[in-house]
């Protein structure tokens, strides 16, 4: 990401602030100031962090993105509710449902309601 950011600021120097979605329940979220307005760490290119949904509770986001018809990525629906490496991700078990034949599927990421079980499919 760093590096990223790197290359899209040398393209582009006159951009100062940059609007990224994080949320006061991710990692280092709780950090971030309350006004939503951070201005990047060091070791980062520097610009400002606008945080427009820090705030924002998951069930939020998914009820936003789905109010709006805007297009994800399909591994949500199948269980995935936070999205790594191809090694380190997993689909959540808080959304593993047996059936009554012992078929395990997954309910779809927008099922999920509480925010500290986010990252539960995550290795860390």
């Amino acid at each position: 990401m760093k590096e990223a950011f790197t290359e899209y600021l040398e393209k582009r120097p006159e951009v100062e602030a940059i609007f990224v979605g994080t949320r006061r329940t991710d990692p280092h979220g709780g950090k971030l100031s309350s006004e939503g307005f951070d201005m990047t760490d060091g070791g980062w290119p520097r610009f400002m962090r606008v945080h427009p949904v820090i705030e924002w509770h998951y069930v939020e986001v998914w009820a936003f993105l789905r109010h709006l018809k805007v297009p994800y990525c399909e591994l949500y629906d199948q269980g995935y509710t936070s999205l790594g490496g191809t090694n380190d991700t997993h689909p959540n078990p808080a959304l593993r449902v047996e059936g009554p034949d012992g078929e395990v599927r997954y309910r779809p990421a927008y099922e999920l309601e509480e925010d500290r079980e986010e990252r539960l499919g995550r290795d860390w």
